[in-house]
């Protein structure tokens, strides 16, 4: 807003020198409405341009409380100085009509300030109106993702859980109340196992939904499969999840894992698709990874994936962990990070003990998803770690 719109109020007695100070600040469009008492001025009045002979000085403090002040004065009196820095005027003029260029140039300057001031005291209110909308709402999302958040864990299989002679154990840390890591093991038949491991693409409520999503197609899938050849198994269902995400326009994607355990023959079937760091096998021989690549699911379309096997020994111990481990392991290169949890998986014997290993502070809570809304400490990423063990164990 201009300065040429606002009011400016003159105290003064009532005569010749009162109207040459008004004309003087009337000069280059400035308006001025002149009275002999504070009282007597509009309430649109802006600022207050009062002479020391109309306004005493020990009543420069009420006047300043009201409005923006400025004292001008005949002639220079040190006392009166003393006493406008004491008050908080904004500025202090003798001989006004003669230094009236000055004058006008005070007021506008005055009158900016205030108007930047009000704008800033606006802005704080709007500001703070936005903040508590906005905090509102985060109340409102934080909620809802911890019921998504309870809605998935009802997802997850139990654990441990068991198919035959084969045993599965889980541990899954959400960076936030919802995962992009999941996983499955279903007991088919009195011969198969089926498993998934996957993670999907960053974290939070899109990578959950699409967590959701797998459930339902593999559900769906184990469903139509009929027991036989179960070296295709994984292939096609990457391939067919493939062109699933990419029908869907999401933009996510994810590494999978696909496994199906023929507990007659103790023999492993799978394939991956750009799983990290890879599974690894563990038995009285020691650990190896098991080998493989294929590429993500859900970023190429027409992607063939592999089919590979290899046998169970007869007591076994198959690690299978997402890439947020990685952030959890001591170690400054990539390659000393993945040394590391070879160590760790081939001398720990249980899910606990691997997690027990781990620089997670209070959320180490045994098996199954760890809870720590109360602890307040976000992971990097999502973590999960899956044990398959057999088949020395002789539970159905």
């Amino acid at each position: 807003m201009s300065s040429d719109n606002e009011l400016i109020g003159l105290v003064d007695l009532p005569g010749d020198e009162r109207d040459a100070l008004a004309g003087t600040i009337a000069r280059d469009g400035l308006a001025v409405f002149a009275a002999a008492e504070v009282d007597q001025l509009p309430e649109e009045t802006v600022l207050v341009v009062a002479h020391s002979r109309a306004v005493a000085a020990q009543d420069w403090p009420a006047l300043c409380r009201r409005l923006p002040t400025l004292v001008v004065s005949d002639d220079r009196q040190d006392s009166e100085l003393f006493s406008a820095v004491d008050a908080g005027l904004v500025d202090y003029v003798v001989d006004p009509l003669r230094h009236g260029h000055l004058l006008r140039r005070m007021i506008r300057r005055v009158i900016e300030i205030n108007r930047l001031a009000r704008e800033q005291e606006h802005d704080r209110r709007r500001l703070g109106e936005l903040n508590e909308h906005l905090e509102t709402h985060l109340a409102m999302l934080r909620l809802d993702q911890q019921a998504g958040g309870q809605i998935q864990r009802k997802l997850l299989p139990p654990t441990p859980n068991y198919s035959g002679n084969v045993r599965c154990d889980y541990w899954l840390a959400p960076s936030l109340y919802l995962s992009g890591d999941f996983l499955d093991f279903l007991h088919f038949d009195e011969r198969f196992t089926l498993f998934y491991f996957a993670d999907v693409s960053g974290h939070g409520a899109s990578s959950a939904f699409v967590t959701v999503l797998l459930k339902y197609l593999f559900n769906r899938w184990q469903s139509e499969w009929d027991g036989r050849d179960p070296k295709a198994i994984g292939p096609s269902w990457l391939s067919a999840l493939n062109r699933e995400l990419l029908d869907t326009g999401i933009g996510k994607h994810a590494t999978l894992f696909v496994g199906v355990i023929d507990r007659e023959q103790r023999y492993l079937h799978y394939s991956l698709g750009s799983q990290f760091p890879m599974p690894m096998l563990v038995s009285g021989d020691g650990l190896v990874a098991l080998e493989g690549e294929g590429m993500p699911v859900g970023l190429f379309p027409d992607v063939e994936y592999p089919s590979l096997g290899c046998h169970l020994p007869d007591d076994f111990r198959l690690w299978l962990c997402s890439d947020g481990i990685l952030e959890c392991l001591p170690g400054d290169t990539l390659d000393e990070r993945l040394e590391v949890l070879g160590q760790r998986a081939a001398c720990c014997e249980s899910l606990m003990d691997l997690t027990a290993s781990l620089a997670l502070g209070e959320r180490v809570e045994g098996n199954g998803v760890a809870e720590d809304e109360a602890n307040g400490d976000e992971l990097p990423d999502d973590l999960t770690i899956m044990m398959l063990s057999g088949f020395g164990d002789d539970k159905a």
